[in-house]
């Protein structure tokens, strides 16, 4: 079960690489006026979010399940982590419904939106860290 357990935090550290990269991106995308760089920003962005970002979160999100299955985990800490968990898959799937509008040139928000935007995934994580650990 370690083994499933390191697989778990890996796989939950490499989708957080990319929840904190992407809306960066989008940070430099919204500012960017060059059609060379935007573009870029557009290869950049698919990359990450279909390379690195989905691949993670669907592998957390199995070895987390096997891990609830094997050990049989319950308690109020749980459920708040599995509801935390749930507004990140919702923050994932929102990050992809930007990265379209990017892709088509749609983008409505400025930088200033993307910067506060990017504080979403830091906060989860200290929270679904605190709940693990000190399981409150």
């Amino acid at each position: 079960m370690l083994w499933i357990k390191s697989l778990h935090i890996i796989f939950m550290v490499t989708w957080f690489a990319g929840l904190f990269y992407l809306p960066r991106l989008f940070v430099y995308h919204a500012m960017s006026d060059d059609q060379p760089g935007i573009e870029r920003f557009k290869v950049m962005e698919r990359k990450l979010f279909y390379g690195i970002m989905t691949p993670g979160a669907v592998l957390t999100i199995v070895f987390g399940v096997w891990l609830w299955l094997s050990y049989g985990f319950s308690g109020g800490w749980l459920h708040a982590k599995l509801a935390l968990v749930a507004v990140l898959i919702a923050y994932h799937f929102y990050c992809g419904k930007l990265l379209a509008d990017f892709k088509h040139d749609r983008n409505r928000h400025g930088h200033v939106y993307y910067r506060w935007f990017n504080e979403i995934p830091v906060i989860i994580l200290v929270a679904v860290v605190v709940l693990v650990v000190v399981k409150p």
